[in-house]
């Protein structure tokens, strides 16, 4: 005797990766050494592997030219890929290879690397390894005043930010620091200079999150999609990267300390402003150029 099945369709991706189901904090522990918490803007370990695995293969030609302190590189290593990390930070690069001394096997540290350097210069930086990437990383700072909260001290009347994480550096050439038509300028460098290193048919994955600055909300997603175009990338698509945990039908949201004052503060002022619960992650292609084409003929 039969019995009638309900046909199921096909298993598709979706646009959307619920990255939080497990917190920030606990994504790293054990495996990333406690002084990460001094980097203000840091990707998390399962959305770092979630890009890794969906737009490259094993073996693969990783680079994140804003490494900051070695996430994707460091995943990327785990997921058996060859990963190049690329960080204008003296403090962030030591950091960033303490890391994957921590974290990886030697087989897997001998693939893994942080090397100093601005992105904007990425070419000259990854010398013969330029034209041969496969897949491009990377989260750029957020244009806005990002910080490391410690609490303790601003109670005890100290900043509320020390100063060395405020904009991501002291150093005023840090991208951090830059906001409006100068942000979008040097993004706008940083893209040329990933599409000068990605193969033909290489990819370029970006992660950002809208901000709101004096009352305003700030597409960064937009911005990033119009800036890797006019750098010659041709725009695939865009995934939704949720922060809030999934718990019983429901969304848990995580708000930080910062996010929940400044939200708070908005709303006292009038402003309709919501709790961003994601980031926007917005991915690229390096198409072959006409002279590129001639020459493989």
């Amino acid at each position: 005797m039969t019995t009638a099945t309900t046909p199921q369709p096909p298993t598709v991706p979706l646009a959307i990766w619920p990255v939080a189901q497990i917190t920030a904090q606990w994504q790293r522990a054990g495996r990333y050494l406690p002084d990460c918490t001094r980097h203000p803007g840091k990707m998390l370990p399962e959305l770092a592997r979630r890009i890794v695995t969906e737009y490259s293969d094993p073996g693969a030609l990783v680079v994140d030219p804003l490494a900051g302190i070695g996430t994707t590189v460091a995943e990327a290593a785990l997921l058996d890929r060859r990963a190049v990390g690329v960080e204008l930070e003296d403090r962030w690069v030591a950091l960033a290879g303490a890391n994957l001394d921590h974290m990886l096997a030697s087989k897997q540290r001998r693939r893994a690397e942080v090397r100093h350097g601005d992105a904007r210069r990425l070419a000259e930086i990854l010398g013969d390894l330029a034209g041969r990437v496969d897949l491009i990383v990377t989260s750029p700072p957020y244009a806005c005043d990002a910080g490391v909260i410690d609490k303790p001290a601003w109670l005890a009347g100290g900043r509320l930010c020390p100063a060395d994480t405020l904009n991501y550096s002291t150093d005023r050439a840090n991208i951090g620091h830059a906001r409006g038509p100068a942000y979008a300028a040097a993004m706008a460098e940083i893209f040329v200079a990933c599409h000068a290193v990605l193969r033909p048919g290489g990819r370029l994955v970006v992660v950002t999150k809208n901000t709101r600055r004096k009352g305003r909300m700030l597409d960064l997603a937009g911005l990033t999609v119009a800036l890797a175009t006019e750098a010659g990338f041709s725009y695939l698509g865009h995934v939704i990267a949720l922060h809030a945990a999934i718990r019983d039908g429901d969304l848990a949201p995580r708000p930080s300390y910062w996010q929940a004052t400044q939200l708070r503060h908005a709303r006292q002022r009038g402003e309709p402003a919501h709790l961003v619960a994601h980031e926007d992650v917005t991915s690229f292609i390096r198409i072959t150029t006409p002279s590129e084409d001639a020459h493989a003929r």
